[in-house]
């Protein structure tokens, strides 16, 4: 194999890390002046990273396709995780994601097909889609249309919970966070720098 052949990376599972990873998979990348660009799908400008990401390197790009209100499918949640959301979620019935939210995913896609195919990118994380996934707002037809137009020597990364069995066939390398203990279940909330 070429040493200058990009690959299909893909970060998933229910432990905590997958962005951290890529995050420091795109700080190693400027490191050695490959031009990233950090496309975060579900993702409002709320997190840490947004404060230091764009100021690290005019070589990274960080883009944000969030809605200001977090998604979830009819039934897949508890009463008390609804609750404890409030009125910072939207609950939509299978098969009829929120057309808006849609809408910004679909620009996600065209901006993340663009980027894997004009040369202007050697890295392109996806942070989050297989997420946008599984709450419908993105398709696995979409994810591949990304995957074929990529030039080959651009590496791809995809992240977030609940990859597709079609995306961990098509990746070169899957890495499963999985959780083990996790002091969440002991009622500790997101801390700033740390989770967010």
């Amino acid at each position: 194999m070429m040493a200058d052949k990009g690959y299909i990376q893909v970060y998933t599972g229910n432990g905590k890390g997958k962005t951290t990873a890529a995050i420091g998979l795109a700080i190693r990348a400027l490191g050695a002046g490959k031009r990233v660009l950090f496309l975060q799908f579900m993702k409002s400008k709320v997190y840490s990273e947004h404060n230091i990401l764009p100021q690290i390197s005019p070589l990274l790009k960080l883009e944000t396709l969030g809605k200001p209100f977090f998604v979830a499918k009819e039934g897949s949640m508890t009463a008390e995780e609804l609750a404890k959301w409030g009125s910072e979620i939207v609950v939509f019935p299978p098969g009829k994601p929120p057309s808006d939210y849609v809408a910004v995913a679909v620009q996600g896609i065209e901006r993340a097909k663009h980027a894997v195919s004009h040369g202007e990118y050697d890295v392109v994380i996806l942070d989050e889609i297989n997420v946008a996934m599984f709450f419908e707002l993105v398709s696995w037809e979409q994810i591949e249309q990304i995957i074929n137009c990529k030039l080959e020597q651009v590496e791809l990364v995809l992240t977030g919970r609940g990859a597709s069995p079609e995306l961990i066939e098509r990746a070169d390398l899957v890495t499963e966070m999985r959780e083990i203990k996790h002091y969440y279940n002991q009622g500790v909330e997101a801390r700033l720098g740390i989770e967010n």
